[in-house]
């Protein structure tokens, strides 16, 4: 499987964390927005190689994924706060 690279990897993470900000009406910062985005894309790839056994592949791709298991994140902090 083919990756992205490290700095290509923050940038989409960067996009994919500030779009499921938007999305979700969180007040995140841009570290916090890469973080998300990156470890959204992780669990999101994950979870689709589960049930599809496959993913989403290219920035494209994986921006949209990023954002995906990002807002799914956003949800599960809110739900443990109990915030949501």
């Amino acid at each position: 499987m083919e990756g992205l690279g490290w700095f290509a990897a923050i940038i989409v993470g960067g996009l994919a964390g500030w779009i499921a900000e938007k999305i979700m009406k969180s007040d995140m910062g841009l570290i916090m927005n890469i973080i998300l985005g990156i470890i959204g894309a992780l669990v999101a790839n994950w979870i689709f190689m589960l049930i599809f056994d496959a993913t989403l592949g290219g920035w494209i791709g994986q921006l949209v994924v990023g954002v995906i298991g990002a807002c799914l994140l956003i949800w599960v902090a809110r739900l443990i706060r109990g915030r949501a």
